[in-house]
């Protein structure tokens, strides 16, 4: 009963979601309290499993806030007009060799694992160039976040992590044999983008035939670009403080990527430097923090509404007790594949699972009645891992995505609809050249 009530919760607000029915603060807070209540859970529990999923993602709260109004007042500052200008001189303002570039940025950028932090460095700086380009910013989302899913089979990121302690073994020595996927894994997606290109470029052709996403074309709709926009940008730039606001600006990186000091505060620290330092006075530092504290706000109300979901879901037991009928349902002569079933859907149930029910619940189960039909155990965590890590970034428990979706201003429902198609087919190519290498054992 506990799991078919969790089943039922998610596939509600899943559908909630994809159609547009209901905000997602509204979807993450309220379905789950009335399914909790259902399953016989007392107003007082439920409030002790609020606190435990506020407490999971508080630092992400934390940090979304502070640093949407640092990115903002340095997109205000123009720190990131030189880039975008430079970029699209390299790319000629072709689209391909722009989806190509936002491949390479992310992978570079998710170097310290952290999903939050690949977001925050990509999405504020590349955004702006793909509106220039009349690109799709989902289709930014979706390469920013595969490219980062490629990234997570680092050690230190989650999912490797997760399963070493499941399997007791050391995730170094669980990675070693990934690292070759992963760098065949960013060729592949590097030839994914450049299909998604040429199938973005037409549809801007399409939608306006004399914008053929060459150079020209893409500086001349800048140049015809609303004029009291553009004064009130200029009347913000600060081009004299350019070179500090990007050492102050790799500074940041540097730290988020060393991790010795929480990101929040790392934030923190950043706007209370910059802030003074581009808007001496005083009436101009609020009207700055005025401007760009509403998006943050609200973004982060939605990330604190999916801390209070998970945490409901996950203390009323109802994502352990899905993970565990999940594998109780299937057919006896499934079993001994069970762990390459699993791994084929693995994208698909990132949208009913999250990360921790996955690894630390179905794993363990898939893992234990695997091994009984000879089945090595790294083999099983690898069919799991491989076929899953690439729908990381398409799936409503990610709170980083929630992150990317409000640095981007774009929607849950619609990022899953046009990613999950183009994430999946990456994950079943993966998940295929893993097992010609011989790290999925059939």
């Amino acid at each position: 009963m506990l799991s078919l009530i969790g089943l039922a919760t998610i596939l509600l607000i899943v559908i909630m979601l994809l159609r547009g029915k209901m905000t997602p603060i509204i979807a993450l807070v309220i379905i789950p309290l009335v399914a909790a209540l259902v399953a016989g859970f007392d107003i007082i529990e439920i409030g002790g499993f609020f606190d435990e999923g506020i407490d999971r993602v508080i630092n992400v709260v934390i940090m979304f806030i502070f640093a949407i109004l640092y990115f903002g007042i340095m997109q205000d500052a123009g720190l990131f007009d030189p880039i975008i200008d430079r970029m699209i001189a390299i790319s000629r303002g072709n689209v391909i060799a722009v989806a190509v570039a936002t491949v390479l940025i992310a992978a570079v950028a998710h170097l310290d694992g952290s999903g939050a932090s690949t977001f925050l460095i990509t999405i504020p700086a590349l955004l702006p160039l793909y509106k220039r380009l009349n690109m799709n910013p989902y289709l930014l989302l979706l390469l920013v976040g595969t490219s980062a899913s490629v990234l997570n089979m680092l050690p230190w990121a989650g999912p490797l992590g997760r399963t070493a302690a499941v399997l007791g073994m050391d995730a170094t020595e669980l990675w070693r044999p990934l690292i070759p996927l992963q760098i065949i894994g960013l060729f592949v997606l590097i030839g994914l983008a450049v299909l998604l290109g040429i199938r973005e470029k037409r549809r801007i052709a399409k939608l306006d035939p004399t914008a053929i996403a060459e150079t020209a074309a893409a500086q001349e709709a800048e140049i015809k670009a609303d004029d009291q926009t553009k004064k009130k940008d200029r009347s913000l730039a600060r081009p004299k403080l350019l070179w500090v606001n990007l050492l102050i600006t790799l500074a940041l990186i540097g730290l988020l990527v060393w991790g010795g000091i929480p990101a929040g505060f790392v934030f923190m620290i950043a706007l209370g430097v910059a802030l003074p330092l581009n808007y001496p006075k005083v009436k101009d530092q609020m009207e700055r923090i005025k401007a760009h504290a509403p998006n943050a706000l609200l973004m982060a109300s939605i990330i604190l509404a999916a801390g209070a979901f998970l945490g409901i879901l996950g203390g009323t037991g109802m994502l352990d007790a899905l993970a565990e009928d999940i594998v109780k349902v299937l057919p006896a002569f499934a079993v001994p594949y069970l762990h390459l079933i699993i791994g084929v859907f693995g994208v698909p149930f990132e949208l009913v699972l999250n990360t921790d029910a996955y690894y630390f619940a179905l794993l363990p189960v898939v893992e234990q009645i695997v091994t009984g039909y000879g089945v090595d155990s790294v083999t099983a965590a690898y069919a799991l891992i491989i076929g899953n890590i690439i729908g990381t970034f398409v799936s409503p428990f990610a709170p980083a995505l929630w992150l990317a979706l409000g640095l981007a201003g774009l929607e849950m429902g619609k990022h899953i609809r046009y990613s999950l198609f183009w994430v999946w087919g990456y994950s079943l190519v993966l998940f295929i050249i893993a097992i010609f290498m011989g790290i999925i054992v059939i």
